[in-house]
């Protein structure tokens, strides 16, 4: 997926007007929906579907078959792990369809309001009201649902100034949306509180808050464990300081792109929207 001449919004719609909806069950009554923009968890069970993230509105009828495939369940519930359009643009509808939106104050906020993402060139209107969190939350909010105590935490800046996790404790099952890009270089929105010290203190967090057992759903790439939480840590950490290394050498911003100071990890992590120049420029912006 290249975002070179479109534009990344653009590219990322484009992507999710081809995908197919691939159907990952996780554990117990959790699955992973792919291919609507960022990873959709659903919980299902007799007091109707709960949604994490919505993905974009292109992907409607798809997601509505998938997730009829899961089960005949209305869904009733949608959580919002953060503002984005990729984890958002289908609000309305999922909310036309039943359900009850939660999310951070800050994802509401942004939702409201038009918002400016520099990292992406591109100014979203305010949502329409129906696609709205109606429950909102500072810094944790707890939920129970067709038989499952559901934890939402909140992490403080990192990617966006409104990023949650969501623990499925009796599954040991986590969702720590796009404060993990599972093998993919990350995108840090700058305009929105995101930083790379931000990313970094989410992701030690996250490695701390699972076990070898807990199993763990990225905002991005594929469902993974503590390992890759630990290898996307220490991948950010190693960037950093290489890159800052550069910067308080005197470097400009192109001087330390052509240093290539992602070579390292450019073949696992540099596949995908965020190439290693503009990874590198993410994270120039933050040392």
């Amino acid at each position: 997926m290249n975002a070179t001449n479109k534009g990344i919004v653009p590219t990322m719609i484009d992507a999710a007007v081809e995908a197919t909806i691939k159907t990952r069950p996780v554990r117990r009554n959790i699955s992973v929906l792919e291919g609507s923009g960022g990873n959709i968890a659903v919980l299902t069970g007799s007091e109707g579907k709960l949604m994490i993230d919505s993905g974009f509105t292109v992907s409607k009828a798809r997601l509505g078959e998938a997730l009829s495939n899961l089960s005949p369940d209305p869904i009733t519930q949608l959580i919002n792990t953060h503002w984005h359009t990729d984890h958002t643009d289908g609000n309305a509808w999922v909310h036309a369809a039943g359900a009850i939106i939660t999310a951070h104050t800050n994802t509401k906020k942004h939702l409201s309001t038009s918002t400016r993402v520099e990292g992406w060139q591109w100014t979203f209107p305010p949502a329409p009201a129906e696609a709205l969190p109606v429950t909102t939350f500072d810094d944790e909010h707890r939920m129970h649902h067709n038989d499952t105590n559901i934890a939402l935490k909140y992490y403080g800046p990192c990617h966006t100034d409104s990023d949650i996790s969501v623990a499925f404790e009796e599954a040991d099952v986590v969702l720590v949306a796009d404060t993990w890009w599972n093998g993919i270089y990350p995108f840090i929105d700058y305009s929105t509180g995101g930083s790379i010290d931000g990313m970094i203190g989410a992701a030690q967090r996250n490695i701390s808050m699972v076990t070898d057992s807990t199993v763990v759903i990225p905002g991005h790439g594929q469902v993974g464990n503590k390992a890759g939480l630990v290898e996307f840590h220490d991948m950010l950490v190693a960037i950093r300081d290489n890159v800052a290394k550069l910067k308080h050498q005197g470097m400009s911003l192109d001087e330390t792109i052509a240093a290539k100071p992602t070579a390292a990890y450019d073949v696992k992590f540099g596949q995908f929207l965020i190439t290693p120049a503009f990874f590198t420029t993410l994270v120039y912006s933050g040392v």
